[in-house]
């Protein structure tokens, strides 16, 4: 990402809106900290509740290309930051001997394979690699020497908690815990990412959702699950819930067999009517 412009937490948060994304003050004041204090932010929380969305919206507001790096077990510095070109080396060399070409170093900008941590200061073991990266910003290549990144790009590291990480690395980040959001933040959201959608339906569809987090569940949907449920309502034209639509439709919200036995019957019929009461007393 690029350098930001904001000059407080407000423009941080009305530059936010714009890239359809509304947090609440707490993950605003985080993100505004980890730009002013070029700072890495650690965004943790179920799965689901906007911590990867925060990253692209905070890439769109500041006009800045998104690097993403998923990270997984076993991920290495190959698939990472980089890897040579063997294929397109070995081709030189032939090349080369024919006299096509002229000679070059093998081991040079030109054969390296860039993946996105590379990528990203630009323009063993992973987790120590990452430490040593998030601390200089520059990365080591034997072959080549030392790139330096010649601005601090912002970083968002994302994590559900499915492993530990390591205290060094959460030490050189800030941290933002994101939670579910309230009942009113999330017919904000709704109404904010599904435009044109009926006030009525957005209220009942993030009251339903908040009481089957209330279940539970094998896994409770987030707010993605919300506004993806809520793009489908709309499409089909609906204006209020009822059990016969939320039934065909909450494959939408729910991901597991178990949790769709567990929502079902007088289940379902009882989180309509609470979603529908709720919304109502909330228009009043």
């Amino acid at each position: 990402m690029g350098e930001v412009a904001f000059a407080t937490i407000d423009e941080l948060e009305a530059g936010l809106r714009g890239a359809t994304y509304l947090p609440e003050r707490g993950l605003s004041t985080a993100l505004y900290l980890s730009l002013a204090l070029e700072k890495p932010l650690l965004l943790e929380g179920e799965a689901g509740v906007g911590k990867t969305e925060a990253a692209k919206a905070l890439a769109q507001a500041t006009s800045s290309r998104l690097i993403r790096l998923q990270c997984y077990e076993g991920l290495d510095v190959a698939h990472a930051v980089y890897e040579w070109n063997y294929s397109r080396q070995l081709l030189h060399i032939r090349a080369a001997q024919e006299g096509t070409v002229s000679e070059q170093e093998l081991f040079g900008p030109d054969f390296l394979i860039r993946r996105p941590l590379l990528e990203a200061i630009e323009s063993t073991e992973f987790e120590a690699f990452l430490l040593e990266m998030l601390s200089d910003f520059q990365i080591t290549i034997p072959e080549i020497g030392t790139i330096s990144s010649s601005r601090r790009p912002a970083v968002i590291l994302t994590s559900n908690r499915t492993r530990e990480l390591h205290d060094a690395l959460k030490r050189r980040c800030l941290f933002h815990w994101i939670d579910h959001p309230t009942l009113e933040r999330e017919i904000e959201i709704v109404v904010l990412r599904v435009p044109g959608i009926p006030d009525r339906l957005a209220g009942q569809a993030a009251a339903f959702v908040q009481g089957l987090r209330r279940l539970d569940l094998a896994k409770p949907p987030g707010v993605a699950e919300t506004i993806d449920w809520a793009q489908a309502l709309a499409a089909l034209g609906r204006e209020e819930l009822d059990a016969g639509v939320v039934e065909e439709t909450l494959g939408s919200v729910l991901k597991y067999h178990e949790d769709f036995a567990a929502v079902r019957d007088e289940a379902l019929v009882a989180l309509v009517e609470e979603a529908r009461s709720v919304a109502a007393a909330g228009a009043v």
